[in-house]
């Protein structure tokens, strides 16, 4: 007689309701590392107009030409996209390589990981959990740095139109559907930032190391896109697509080049993050 096992869930257990978002996001809130980050970001448009009160705008390059730099103090509007135009590059990568790079391996060293898959909450669900919570931080993190900006520019400058480095201005209302645009794009364009930390976070037990690889790469995909040589290989690189979003500010709105860097950054993000629930479905927790 051949004796027949069947596995039951508990009565009351629904996968789905596992680490929820509002669960997770209260953890990662709580997080020092999260209150650092954002006390950084705030203090930055700070520090920029004590820079500007100490020693002035930067006067214009007959050979280079104006850049948004020199328009930094004409009005709020322009204070906040002088304040992405020196973050974008470097600053805003941190906090997405952060949130996503330290979510998974931080569980792993504090060996808590094994003990939430035991409650027992899916690989699967974790995973989607804890990137949606990482994305929400990071899109909070690129607003919360324009919406400071836009307060202590239009205190230290006034209210008005945002003038253009070219000549010319954008109305005070419309600047602000501009400013809007640029950083949404920001947001697309450090997916495949995200995408790597979130990546490596699965990979590695080391959340230093997840965050450092990640944001070690991206600079490496600044360093090519400087190299000239490349010719067009380095339209596949998101780092050429960086500063697409410069297109927003001109008396014509152009979507080209945002949408070829949205394109590229957004392919590079949904391979990594296919390639981090591979690799986490069929990794060993011992830790």
């Amino acid at each position: 007689m051949s004796t027949v096992v069947t596995s039951e869930a508990a009565p009351g257990y629904r996968a789905g309701r596992t680490l929820p978002f509002r669960v997770e996001a209260l953890r990662q809130l709580k997080r020092r590392r999260t209150m650092v980050m954002a006390a950084i970001l705030s203090l930055l448009p700070f520090i920029l107009v004590a820079a500007f009160a100490i020693g002035g705008t930067p006067d214009g390059n007959a050979e280079r030409g104006p850049t948004l730099m020199q328009t930094a103090t004409e009005s709020g509007a322009n204070f906040a996209a002088t304040c992405l135009f020196v973050s974008a590059g470097f600053l805003l990568v941190i906090p997405v390589a952060l949130f996503h790079g330290d979510t998974v391996a931080s569980e792993a060293s504090w060996s808590s990981l094994r003990y939430l898959l035991a409650a027992p909450v899916p690989r699967a669900r974790l995973l989607w959990s804890k990137l949606s919570v990482a994305l929400v931080f990071s899109a909070a993190a690129m607003l919360l740095l324009p919406l400071v900006a836009l307060v202590v520019g239009t205190a230290a400058y006034g209210w008005g139109p945002l003038q253009l480095p070219t000549g010319g201005g954008i109305g005070a209302g419309e600047s602000a559907g501009r400013l809007l645009v640029v950083v949404v794009y920001v947001f697309l364009s450090q997916l495949v930032t995200a995408g790597l930390a979130f990546w490596l976070s699965v990979k590695t037990d080391a959340p230093l190391g997840a965050v450092g690889g990640a944001v070690g790469l991206t600079i490496v995909g600044n360093v090519l896109d400087a190299v000239t040589a490349l010719g067009n290989w380095r339209d596949v690189l998101p780092a050429h697509w960086q500063f697409a979003w410069i297109d927003a500010l001109q008396p014509k709105m152009e979507w080209g080049g945002m949408l070829q860097g949205a394109a590229v950054s957004v392919t590079y993000a949904v391979v990594l993050v296919a390639l981090a629930f591979r690799a986490f479905s069929r990794k060993d927790i011992v830790s």
